[in-house]
């Protein structure tokens, strides 16, 4: 509660106590509200008076009407925000009387627009201003109470923002570039209610906010002509320098002239445009001064030799000579020239088809020439060619090449040399026939595809069949490697039976394998090993053989095996002996073959072991027993080796298997 309602309150406590001490003729309320902008008699309030009692109004805002109080004027909030109504009551029959007074409280409405000084603001704004930085408050005013406004916005460029919905501090919210936008119009608007209040009595100002960027002096001079380039937020202006020529001993009368253009520079400011001033830097060789307002070159004296001169010129501005920028001047001092270039012809002819061919004539590609008497054999190497006056044609070291896509007919072109030294040039003009190339149909249709496509596809169907037998052979393969292997452990336990004595193995005496046949296998092959006779004076091989018929259970030996070189020697060393038989014999050099019951497990004797019974279709592994090696199973000395004569054998068997 402010100071003024205390006061007010206290006020009504006061009238109220001495209405109490007077006598209940007429009744009132202490305080009412009463809305601002009201109208003219309109009802304040009511007053109870008794029977006989009148009302009188003492205060010019209000009248009585009756038992009621009206008001005589308009109440506005902003005026005054209380009134006192000064009433008296008067009973007519005694006189009696009674005054007090009623305290009207104007209550405020939304009646009030808020308003902005101006109604256009004009500021300026420097370029490059940092992001974030302000430039202005643009604030409204409202009347009415409480007095809170929100601000809005609206521009087509996003450069500046406000700080708040409730602060209308102007921020900078991107970098302004005088030679990118130089005016900018913004619209502020302030609302005295919430932007997303609905309901109740709104009202809006709006001012408008004309931004005028102002460039700074943040760029050097700019050599003109020059190539723009942006990098970040700079400018970059580029330029390639000058070039001028002159003839050895002879000087230039006047303004030197340059290429691609006069020398001269202008202040990358365009806003500030300031005035450029001109001086060498070094490489003038007292040849040459420059004007420092308007930057023309010229000569003070010839060239006296031949070379290249290189000048060094610095634009910098007037006002702010921090601002400096530094070009070259190449000056070439070449001879006089005496004859100028010459085309051989003055009429060319070619053919050209498509666009990126070349010209071509009946004697091959046609390629322009020219003649400069001033060189040896007419040859000038600074010879440069154009085409004047079209961009359907180029000319790459003499070649003509067409640029762009022409319908067929004849074209009449220029061609221009020009001596890069000394700008002497010659031109030529030019026939060209423009051809079209008719697109070949295609000789491959859609059939042909669908063809090629089958035939890739049984190709491919093929290589995976026969990839698929190759995978089953492998398999087959190793399932059969697996079996000899088998084959191979299980004859390895046969070394030794489970009653002690040697199982059935077919131990194969090397002499009956022959070289020849190799082919020729029987179900039982016979063969006798070359046995030691005599250890002293070497391992001499004493072999016999008989021929004898075998009995009808033992397969017949076949004679093919039996090497007749050792047989004759064997006939004529001792008689020949049967080898089957059942009788063991203790001659010296004496070799037969017995059954496996009839062996001796602690003999020292080479055995070979022949199986019960064989098949036809499978072969028997050759293995030798020296009576040198030991087994550790029965004393006899088992050794199994490959045949010298013929180790085919041994594969084949093996494969049979």
């Amino acid at each position: 509660m402010d100071k003024s309602n205390l006061i007010l309150s206290s006020f009504v406590l006061i009238v109220v106590l001495l209405q109490d001490s007077y006598g209940q003729i007429c009744t009132a309320p202490f305080s009412v509200n009463f809305a601002e902008n009201n109208k003219i008699d309109d009802v304040v309030t009511e007053i109870n008076a008794n029977e006989g009692v009148t009302l009188r109004s003492d205060t010019e805002e209000f009248r009585i009407q009756g038992n009621r109080l009206l008001a005589a004027v308009v109440f506005d909030y902003e005026t005054n925000r209380s009134h006192q109504a000064k009433v008296t009551c008067t009973k007519t029959a005694t006189g009696e009387t009674l005054s007090f007074t009623i305290l009207v409280i104007v209550n405020n409405l939304n009646d009030n627009p808020p308003v902005f000084e101006r109604t256009t603001y004009n500021l300026n704004v420097d370029e490059m201003i940092p992001v974030g930085n302000s430039v202005g408050r643009f604030a409204a005013t409202d009347l009415d109470q409480p007095s809170q406004l929100f601000y809005n916005l609206k521009s087509e460029s996003d450069a500046f923002k406000l700080r708040s919905l409730t602060e209308p501090d102007l921020l900078m919210n991107t970098l302004l570039d005088y030679d990118k936008v130089r005016n900018i119009s913004l619209v502020l608007y302030a609302q005295d209610t919430p932007p997303t209040d609905s309901g109740g009595v709104s009202f809006t100002a709006t001012a408008t906010i004309a931004i005028t960027v102002v460039d700074v002096d943040n760029r050097p001079p700019w050599f003109q002509p020059c190539n723009k380039h942006q990098l970040g937020v700079a400018l970059v202006c580029q330029g390639d320098g000058y070039i001028g020529r002159v003839t050895l001993n002879e000087k230039v009368p006047g303004v030197f002239p340059l290429k691609p253009g006069p020398l001269h520079a202008i202040d990358g400011d365009s806003g500030i445009n300031d005035e450029i001033m001109y001086s060498f830097l070094k490489g003038t060789d007292e040849l040459f001064e420059i004007d420092a307002v308007t930057g023309n070159i010229s000569m003070l004296k010839p060239a006296g030799s031949l070379q290249t001169i290189n000048l060094e010129v610095v634009a910098a501005q007037k006002n702010n000579m921090n601002q400096f920028a530094i070009t070259t001047v190449t000056v070439s001092v070449h001879l006089v020239s005496l004859h100028p270039p010459i085309f051989d012809q003055e009429l060319y002819r070619g053919v050209v088809s498509a666009v990126g061919s070349t010209a071509v004539t009946e004697q091959g590609p046609l390629r322009f020439s020219v003649r400069d008497e001033d060189y040896p054999e007419g040859v000038n190497p600074y010879i440069k060619y154009s085409i004047s006056g079209s961009s359907d044609f180029i000319v790459i070291d003499g070649y003509l090449f067409l640029n762009k896509s022409l319908p067929p007919g004849e074209v009449l072109i220029s061609v221009v040399a020009t001596d890069t030294i000394t700008d002497e040039f010659d031109s030529a003009e030019v026939i060209v026939e423009v051809k079209s190339v008719a697109q070949p149909s295609g000789i491959y249709g859609p059939g042909s595809m669908v063809a090629l496509g089958v035939t890739l596809a049984i190709l491919l169907l093929v290589c995976l069949v026969i990839i698929g037998l190759l995978v089953m052979r492998t398999r087959k393969s190793k399932d059969d490697w697996k079996m000899i292997y088998k084959v191979n452990e299980f004859r390895s336990a046969l070394g030794q039976s489970s009653d002690g004595k040697k199982e059935g193995i077919q131990y194969t005496n090397k002499v009956f394998q022959s070289n020849e046949d190799n082919q020729s296998m029987d179900r039982t092959y016979t063969n006798l090993e070359t046995e030691k006779a005599d250890r002293k004076i070497g391992k001499e091989v004493l072999l016999r053989e008989a021929a004898v018929k075998p009995p009808p259970a033992t397969p017949p030996v076949d004679p093919d095996y039996v090497n007749q070189t050792d047989i004759d020697k064997a006939d004529n060393e001792k008689e020949v002996k049967s080898i089957l038989t059942r009788d063991r014999r203790m001659d010296e050099g004496y070799k037969a073959v017995w059954f496996k019951e009839d062996i001796d497990p602690d003999a020292k004797d080479e055995v070979v072991i022949i199986p019960d019974s064989t098949k036809d279709d499978n072969a028997i592994e050759t293995t030798d027993i020296d009576p040198d090696d030991t087994d550790m199973d029965s004393g006899v000395g088992v050794k199994m080796e490959d045949s010298p004569d013929n180790p085919d054998d041994d594969e084949q068997l093996t494969s049979e298997l």
